[in-house]
């Protein structure tokens, strides 16, 4: 089991703990991921035990505690930054002959840089087209990649299940073939712009990847709480890195002294910010995770990031 293939499973395993889907949907998810069913059963139970133990101790997670279903924004509080710019759906040349990539694309009036922006497990939604509205409101031109194009593009699943499972198939090789022709869309869409990149959850790993990836036109990357690619060597990026933690998010900062470490090595000019009492994801508005004033802090953090390294 790969890296990333490790995170998505135990990412549905931590969303059954936590209550946000039934232990019925989560064998379903965990089968399409490729698990057979008594290791499928065994590890949910074990996720279980642990959540329980935290309960005990009083370190339940919000999310656990609230009941809220997924896909509720609490309180009806709403995302931070400004009102998103529409994006536009475009497609444009992949990697190899006879490849084409999709995204959600959105100029900015006086264009500062061009952000790529890396969806969550869940694919290319509302949620992420809106995130790249923001940043062009912001005055950065944005592309949301869609990482299932040579699929058909997320749309054409239907079922964010097997859109979660059709992600865990793809070799790493061909993501960061894909990120990086995305980030050439960039260069042709907004010439003479610095490049930048961010990602949430799976795209934070993406984009901690795309940072691994001997990619020197990427200027600046933000990753929130992804997976650190295993054996992760920056020395081929010049990115200005500025890494996103949630202090709730265990699974996750178990990488981060190790994302912290090759970033050292690399040389490169990083940050690391964990953000005190938030959970994984609390940046989606669109999710029972959400933290309206983590994400407010969280996305004026990522603005001033690009505006130092960016404009």
């Amino acid at each position: 089991m790969t890296g990333f293939h490790r995170y998505l499973v135990e990412e549905i395993a931590t969303d059954h703990a936590d209550g946000l889907i039934s232990r019925r949907e989560a064998l379903r998810r965990l089968s399409l991921l490729g698990m057979a069913l008594p290791a499928a059963g065994a590890l949910l139970s074990a996720c279980g035990a642990g959540r329980e133990s935290a309960a005990a101790s009083g370190t339940t997670s919000p999310a656990a505690a609230s009941g809220t279903p997924p896909g509720t924004v609490t309180g009806g509080v709403p995302p931070p930054g400004p009102s998103p710019l529409p994006t536009e759906e475009i497609i444009f040349p992949g990697p190899e002959e006879g490849v084409t990539l999709q995204g959600a694309w959105v100029a900015a009036s006086n264009p500062r840089g061009a952000v790529l922006v890396i969806h969550e497990n869940r694919g290319l939604n509302d949620h992420i087209r809106s995130v790249a509205g923001r940043l062009a409101a912001d005055g950065y031109s944005a592309l949301a990649l869609d990482l299932l194009s040579r699929e058909g593009g997320t749309g054409s699943f239907g079922d964010t299940a097997k859109v979660t499972a059709a992600l865990g198939g793809i070799p790493q090789e061909r993501f960061a073939a894909d990120m990086k022709t995305a980030l050439g869309e960039l260069e042709r869409r907004v010439p003479g712009a610095k490049l930048g990149a961010v990602g949430f959850c799976f795209g934070g790993g993406m984009t901690w990847l795309l940072v691994a990836s001997d990619e020197p036109r990427l200027a600046a990357a933000v990753p929130f709480y992804g997976p650190l690619p295993d054996g992760a060597d920056f020395s081929g990026s010049e990115a200005a890195v500025l890494g996103v933690y949630a202090e709730r998010d265990d699974r996750v900062n178990a990488t981060r002294d190790e994302a912290r470490a090759a970033l050292e090595r690399a040389g490169l000019e990083y940050e690391i910010v964990t953000f005190p009492g938030a959970d994984h994801a609390f940046f989606n508005d669109t999710g029972p995770r959400y933290d309206a004033g983590a994400a407010a802090q969280a996305y004026r953090r990522v603005i001033d990031w690009f505006g130092r390294h960016l404009s």
